[in-house]
């Protein structure tokens, strides 16, 4: 395969910039964003009044836990050092809770009966596997993941999963459990299937956040999206030429759609290449069905996944 070198300084420009037209007007919206700010309630409190903290916030305080546990977080001098290196970003929360609200308004627009859950801010010890947690009521946010991915907290994870580990992706990850939850399921197992799976989240978050840049969406760098956008027509190729696109092989999700450093053709210079590459195939097919089909966004997600295929008319961009 070609890998083509990134120098085109408008087609950057043009991968990258915000879509007007998913845009509309979310003014008249009302919602309520109520956040707790747990974090800093539990690390001031003195041990003596931790039974107060936990009728506040019982959901947060697991019955078969003794008090010693608590205690000694508390009193921790570890946690104690997160918390305050945690405070130096996020000791005014008011910009993140005008995202957040934005982000509300968004999903009502589209969703009316929805209800906002009350937000609550924690450390979890850097727990990248739930920094955030959507309950019916509840929005728990671990806010000592989203230190930024150059951090010294982070230096044991791997660069592509400490990518996302920056604040600006705090809205993405919040509106991606949002999305998960309304996103029908699919049964199709082939991979173009599963592309366009992933595809339909990308779009429904991005609805959610029309001001986000389509890179922070992916969780990828400018560079890294300019390489697929580069790359489009030789990767569209090779999935063509190995007869992927129909194939259950479950190997091939972990080669192009789950998180990884690169994705995986088994070529030498793989490594230039950004992984999830799939996702990214997944969002062009179904934004070119929505855009050939004039289709709006609850119908794009309720048609079956081959439908969108067959109708989308994805044709990669020519060099």
């Amino acid at each position: 395969m070609r890998y083509f070198i990134i120098i085109l300084f408008l087609g950057s420009f043009l991968s990258c910039s915000k879509d007007e037209t998913q845009k509309v007007d979310v003014s008249s919206i009302k919602v309520k964003t109520e956040i707790k700010r747990f974090d800093e309630k539990f690390y001031t409190t003195p041990p003596d009044k931790l039974a107060e903290l936990k009728v506040e916030f019982p959901y947060l305080f697991p019955p078969q836990d003794p008090d010693s546990v608590w205690v000694n977080k508390m009193t921790n001098k570890d946690e104690l050092d997160l918390f305050e290196e945690t405070q130096k970003l996020y000791k005014d929360f008011s910009k993140e809770k005008e995202q957040l609200e934005s982000l509300f308004k968004h999903i009502k627009y589209y969703y009316p009966k929805f209800n906002e859950p009350k937000i609550v801010t924690l450390l979890s010890n850097v727990d990248s596997d739930n920094r955030v947690i959507l309950t019916d009521s509840l929005l728990l946010i671990s806010l000592d993941v989203f230190l930024g991915k150059n951090h010294e907290f982070y230096n044991d994870f791997p660069k592509y999963v400490k990518q996302s580990f920056a604040k600006e992706h705090i809205p993405v990850a919040v509106a991606e459990k949002f999305a998960e939850q309304i996103l029908p399921l699919s049964n199709d197992k082939t991979f173009v299937s599963k592309m366009i799976q992933q595809g339909k989240k990308m779009e429904l978050i991005y609805n959610f956040l029309p001001e986000t840049e389509q890179a922070e969406i992916l969780a990828y760098s400018n560079e890294q999206l300019q390489w697929a956008n580069d790359n489009e027509p030789e990767v569209w190729k090779f999935f063509i030429e190995n007869e992927m696109l129909f194939s259950t092989d479950q190997e091939l999700s972990e080669r192009f759609i789950d998180a990884a450093p690169f994705s995986k053709f088994y070529l030498a210079n793989d490594h230039e290449s950004p992984g999830r590459v799939g996702v990214w195939f997944g969002w062009q097919i179904v934004r070119s069905y929505m855009k050939n089909n004039k289709a709006p966004l609850q119908k794009m997600l309720a048609t079956p996944n081959e439908v969108i295929f067959k109708r989308s008319k994805y044709k990669p961009r020519k060099n």
